[in-house]
């Protein structure tokens, strides 16, 4: 071999050489895992959740006072932690149990400016409006990926469900039909709690002309939720889910009877009704000014927030003629057709529908998780009894609270008893319901 060709075969050799050089990668040590320099915070494990890099969730709903806005705050506070990089937005609108707050949304929706997500009722008002509407999204793949059809009772899945497909995440269970009571009003004039129509009747009576406020009332969608626990206590629970499914004539006697009742149970309530909200009137009974109130049990979560204690300043019963029956009510979250950030509306979801958000949320809500999981320890004797009466009791949805009647339903009865509270003339108001069956419901 010449010296000018082993010249060149040695140069072909460097030059291979370094290009393998570049090509590989360089590696150096890790530093160990076990111990981080003295300047920086300690290692904490990473939130299980895979949360997104950021976004903006807007979430809408009409809780802004009490143990409503309370329970909130403490799932807003969960997300927070587990979705640090994600804005929430409240868009809480107060008034009238969502009737304000609805109404905006319906606005909203009609213009295309959805929120990502917001506040429903599981059954009709869900189904029978959002669903029929084509502005929610369906949801299977979430409670297939989270397990939730394991966790949420059976007896909820079809409130949220429709051909098939699942549209809401329930994040609770309210009983409508509670009748508050002040032990020492009651104990004062010799009056027990009353257990059926009849019974309570004659206790108003004893109270009234004792000088003591019977019954506790607010504005006119407290009147509706009054109304169907009448309904429901002198039906029975056959007949009052009749009313709904269309075997319970709206035009009937008993229906009339049950009218009448509802008549007499409005004259022995405080003649400032009309101006007062749910929380004023709860409030009459827990200061004394008052002996009951019918309301759902987030009046609970009000008096434990006033400082009030269970048995003491507050004590509850089933309302008049529905031992057994437990009338309720879901609030759930949805996911808007062309939500502005479906990754983040589905990170607030998930919240929504986990063990730790609710468990959060309802002790502080006055509610119980719609969860089966949760820790009855976390709960109060009011909301342990609730859980019991839950798993044991029969079932019926409310009206005023969107179970059983979609929203165009919903708004003619309200409409026909905004009349009658005027007028207080039965037979006009059940005629008017008759008609509002027959326009918008099942008859």
């Amino acid at each position: 071999m010449t010296k000018k060709m082993w010249y060149s075969l040695m140069a072909g050799l460097m030059a291979t050489v370094l290009v393998l050089s570049a090509c590989t990668p360089v590696t150096t040590e890790a530093p160990p895992m076990t111990e981080a320099p003295a300047t920086e915070a300690p290692m904490t494990e990473a939130p299980m959740t895979e949360a997104p890099v950021g976004g903006r969730v807007e979430v809408f709903s009409w809780w802004t006072g009490g143990g409503e806005a309370a329970g909130l705050e403490a799932m807003i506070a969960i997300f927070a932690e587990q979705y640090p990089d994600i804005e929430f937005v409240n868009a809480a609108v107060a008034g009238g149990a969502g009737t304000n707050a609805r109404a905006v949304l319906a606005t909203r929706l009609q213009s295309g400016d959805p929120p990502d997500s917001w506040q429903g009722h599981a059954g009709q008002e869900l189904i029978g409006t959002y669903v029929a509407g084509g502005q929610i999204e369906p949801l299977n793949d979430l409670y297939e990926s989270e397990g939730w059809t394991d966790v949420m009772p059976q007896t909820l899945i079809p409130l949220i469900s429709q051909d098939g497909n699942i549209y809401s995440v329930p994040v609770n269970i309210h009983r409508a039909n509670v009748l508050w009571y002040n032990p020492a009003v009651l104990e004062a004039n010799g009056v027990t709690v009353p257990a059926t129509i009849e019974e309570w009747f004659t206790a108003m009576d004893t109270l009234q002309a004792a000088g003591v406020t019977p019954l506790a009332l607010g504005e006119q969608w407290t009147k509706m939720h009054l109304m169907e626990t009448v309904l429901l206590g002198t039906l029975g629970a056959d007949a009052y889910n009749g009313l709904w499914d269309g075997t319970t004539d709206w035009g009937s006697a008993e229906v009339k009877t049950a009218l009448e009742n509802f008549a007499k149970v409005l004259t022995y309530a405080n003649s400032d009704s009309s101006s007062l909200s749910w929380q004023d009137a709860a409030q009459l009974v827990v200061n004394g000014d008052a002996a009951f109130n019918v309301m759902g049990d987030w009046a609970e979560g009000y008096f434990r927030e006033l400082g009030k204690a269970p048995n003491t300043d507050y004590g509850w019963a089933p309302t008049p003629g529905s031992a057994g029956v437990f009338q309720f009510l879901s609030d759930s979250f949805v996911l808007a057709v062309g939500a502005p950030d479906p990754e983040a509306a589905t990170a607030w979801l998930k919240i929504a529908g986990s063990k730790e958000g609710q468990e959060a949320f309802n002790p502080v809500k006055g509610s119980i998780c719609a969860r089966t999981d949760c820790d009855k320890a976390l709960f109060g004797e009011y909301l342990q009894s609730a859980m019991d009466d839950w798993a044991s009791d029969t079932v019926v949805g409310s009206l005023t609270h969107g179970v059983v009647a979609n929203d165009s339903w919903k708004t003619e009865i309200d409409t026909a008893l905004g009349l009658f509270v005027a007028d207080g003339n039965v037979e006009n108001f059940q005629a008017a319901l008759v008609a509002a069956c027959a326009s918008s419901g099942p008859c």
